[in-house]
């Protein structure tokens, strides 16, 4: 049962999508008579830590991406786990005294850091409440892995394999998915017509996460000079980005919304290049994806795979971009890998596995 279960969600505010997983989830739990706090695990680190380790990641990303490359390789891919990251060994105790204080039935997180602490504080007795790990991306690497960790829930069908061959306890679930991107409120003429859209118009949105981080510029300009296509460049967070393509006549480049459901429906379909949650929301959408020019690491690898699953199309280069776009024209293909990135909506929502999952140890209340 739900009503009356405490649950401390721990995300991260690295980009967007992990705490809107976290929020949402929360939301649903909170309806279903639960008590839901979100807490974001770079809090946990002391000395502002969690600060310096975004920025560096967006630096990195977005300045250096060959470095997070490097880095992602060699140590979120590597066959044998080097030493217990020094940012786990700080963030435990912090974790073990909020957890004292909040007494919560459960812990969920949706952050492969903040798996790490609860898995290493509930394997040394430091954790009385179970931990489950909410994999958010459509891969699990490793550093998404801990023994200590009770329970694994996955969306993707990739991440659930890689997990259940880790050894891990997981059950499926949907993708978590805000309720507005089914059922979107304005509808797609008025939307187009916000937009300064032609009848004729193809609109391609042209995702680059919150950060509006990679080769978005790029990817605007080979759809616009095809003639065929109008770029539509969510542009999150970076302002410097929108003014840009402004400036080179890439309109329209739009800023952080709150209407992107009813852009989606609008929408021909989404050029993305971080295969995360807004992907997750366009297959909620009924809006086919094209994966163009990832972003380095988890990037690259998640575009890789949900195209291999055949929920995406991912496209290299400009030629292929336009190839993939274009074979979206014909209405059976189009429908088909709709269907595809459909059925992944077909599992029982987050919450309803939550509530059903077979029984965790009891924490001990004080």
């Amino acid at each position: 049962m739900t009503a009356g279960r405490r649950l401390l969600i721990l995300s991260a505010s690295m980009g967007a999508g992990h705490d809107a997983v976290a929020a949402e989830l929360a939301r649903r739990l909170v309806a279903q008579g639960a008590e839901a706090e979100v807490v974001d695990v770079l809090r946990l680190l002391p000395l502002r830590l969690g600060s310096v380790l975004r920025r560096g990641y967006h630096r990195m990303v977005r300045h250096a991406p060959w470095l997070y490359e490097l880095i992602y390789r060699s140590f979120f891919l590597a066959k044998r786990a080097p030493p217990v990251s020094p940012l786990v060994v700080l963030a435990a105790a912090r974790l073990r005294r909020l957890a004292a204080r909040r007494a919560p039935d459960e812990v969920v997180c949706t952050f492969h850091l903040a798996a790490q602490i609860a898995g290493r504080l509930r394997e040394r007795g430091g954790l009385a409440a179970p931990s489950t790990v909410l994999v958010t991306d459509f891969t699990a690497h490793r550093l998404w892995l801990h023994p200590g960790n009770d329970l694994y829930l996955c969306w993707s069908p990739v991440a659930f394999g890689q997990v259940a061959a880790a050894g891990h306890r997981v059950l499926r679930h949907a993708p978590v998915v805000r309720p507005r991107f089914r059922a979107p409120g304005a509808g797609p003429a008025e939307v187009r017509a916000r937009l300064g859209a032609g009848p004729g118009d193809r609109l391609v949105l042209v995702s680059a996460g919150s950060w509006g981080v990679g080769e978005v510029s790029e990817t605007a300009r080979v759809l616009a000079r095809s003639g065929r296509y109008t770029p539509v460049v969510l542009c999150g967070g970076n302002a410097g980005l929108r003014r840009r393509l402004r400036r080179a006549g890439a309109e329209p480049a739009l800023g952080w919304r709150t209407d992107v459901p009813e852009l989606m429906a609008a929408a021909y379909a989404l050029v993305d290049n971080a295969a995360g949650l807004t992907c997750e929301e366009a297959f909620a959408a009924g809006l086919p994806v094209v994966s163009h020019r990832p972003i380095a690491g988890h990037g690259r690898d998640g575009a890789r795979a949900m195209a291999r699953a055949g929920v995406s199309v991912h496209a290299p280069d400009g030629a292929a971009l336009l190839e993939a776009l274009d074979g979206l024209g014909d209405g059976r293909r189009r429908g088909r890998q709709i269907a595809r990135a459909s059925a992944l909506f077909a599992s029982a929502p987050v919450e309803a596995v939550l509530i059903t999952a077979p029984a965790r140890p009891s924490p001990a209340r004080g």
